[in-house]
């Protein structure tokens, strides 16, 4: 079973950046599409940024394309998130997981959830 821990989030003003990091367990990480996720309060959790097991492709959701940039360090079975130009529409919680695309769309592999690391940002 692949164990998923983010952490990396906090409290920035909106024009600031944070690194997000899941570091995960299991053999099989650097064969999985690997993706970031986020659900904000009273809201579905969403689609926000994907990258291929090799780390050759990558896929951001359209409300984010241009400030935030996902990679991966097969080694250190870790997957990053770096998020500049942060705006406050960018407060969610925010997890890990891996990714399929389904119809178009990407969704959860697994079922089960890490924690989530809490992004907010400040007008």
């Amino acid at each position: 079973q692949v164990q998923l821990v983010e952490s990396g989030g906090g409290l920035v003003q909106a024009g600031g950046s944070l690194r997000l990091s899941c570091a995960t367990s299991g053999r099989i990480f650097s064969s999985l599409t690997m993706g970031w996720f986020r659900q904000a309060p009273g809201k579905e959790r969403e689609f926000v940024a994907v990258i291929s097991w090799n780390g050759g492709s990558t896929y951001y959701a359209d409300s984010v394309k241009g400030r935030f940039a996902i990679s991966r360090d097969n080694a250190k079975n870790t997957v990053y998130l770096q998020m500049n130009s942060l705006k406050p529409e960018d407060t969610a919680v925010y997890y890990c997981n891996a990714a399929r695309n389904v119809g178009g769309s990407w969704h959860p592999v697994f079922g089960s959830w890490g924690q989530g690391t809490q992004v907010t940002v400040s007008s």
